[in-house]
């Protein structure tokens, strides 16, 4: 269940950043960040309700170690986002969000210094594996043509959403709900917080980006949908799977990445890449086998 749901929210993901990267273009990083979320609420809402109407399990306990795992991992996944989006500035689209899959190394550090994660030798030769993979997709120009400030930015990104990552997973493991209604309600708590956040911070500051945002409300729809739904599918995967084996099996996204950024980008793609392709099916392997 974990592996399709991760493979699905991995396919998601790679549309919503080929989106954000299109709108990046016309709309400050502020602007980018909160269409991730501006119409996900009312996806999300409607994706806990339509759960129990299926079957009511009644409300969770809320406490306060879930409500600061809400705080701090919406805080991230907006720092996260918005540190992608510039990535996106700095470099292509494809490099960019390779350099942010960093997370599944970052997230397999952490989770094993902090959050009593535990992997087997074959889960951490795939963790690894697949990180060299996308650093070496990331720098398919040499590793001159990665710049230190872009390195340090895509480690901050994938350090960020790692973090993301693991304390959405502690959220989901405080509610008194099983699966999959924990990771629907963390989900919409999440997501309104960060809506609320963001939509008060451009009210107040910057209306000229939330006006150029809603200008495009086509592409703003699109990239809400496809990140909700990502979102359930990460949400889910991770309430019931430890975060580093999610996110490494999640690189695949660098293939579907490719494939919009080859057929519908009509970038190329190198000798180079393939093997990155490669390298990133085989940690995959190592990843469902341990």
């Amino acid at each position: 269940m974990w592996m399709l749901l991760t493979l699905f929210a991995a396919f998601m993901q790679a549309w919503r950043n080929a989106f954000q990267s299109e709108l990046s273009r016309e709309v400050k990083v502020a602007g980018v960040t909160l269409a991730r979320f501006i119409w996900a609420g009312p996806i999300a809402a409607a994706y806990l309700a339509s759960l129990y109407l299926w079957q009511d399990v009644g409300l969770p306990d809320f406490s306060g170690r879930f409500v600061g795992l809400i705080v701090g991992a919406s805080a991230m996944q907006i720092l996260a986002t918005g540190l992608m989006v510039q990535l996106f500035k700095l470099q292509n689209f494809a490099v960019g969000a390779g350099l942010a899959k960093s997370e599944a190394v970052v997230a397999a550090v952490l989770g094993t210094l902090f959050f009593g994660t535990q992997l087997s030798l074959l889960g951490w030769a795939g963790v690894l594996l697949g990180g060299f993979a996308v650093f070496l997709m990331s720098a398919k120009h040499g590793l001159r043509s990665l710049s230190w400030p872009t390195v340090l930015m895509g480690l901050a990104c994938g350090t960020a959403f790692a973090l993301t990552s693991l304390w959405v997973r502690e959220a989901s493991l405080c509610l008194n709900v099983g699966f999959p209604y924990s990771a629907a309600w963390v989900l919409l708590w999440v997501i309104v917080l960060q809506t609320a956040v963001l939509l008060g911070y451009l009210l107040l500051n910057d209306r000229g980006t939330l006006t150029a945002l809603l200008a495009r409300p086509r592409l703003t729809l699109l990239i809400s949908v496809a990140s909700c739904l990502g979102s359930i599918g990460w949400f889910s995967a991770m309430s019931i799977q430890a975060v580093p084996y999610v996110k490494t099996l999640g690189q695949v996204e660098v293939f579907f990445m490719m494939l919009i950024a080859t057929y519908w980008l009509k970038d190329d793609v190198n000798k180079q890449e393939y093997l990155g392709l490669i390298l990133i099916a085989l940690a995959a392997i190592l990843v469902m086998w341990s």
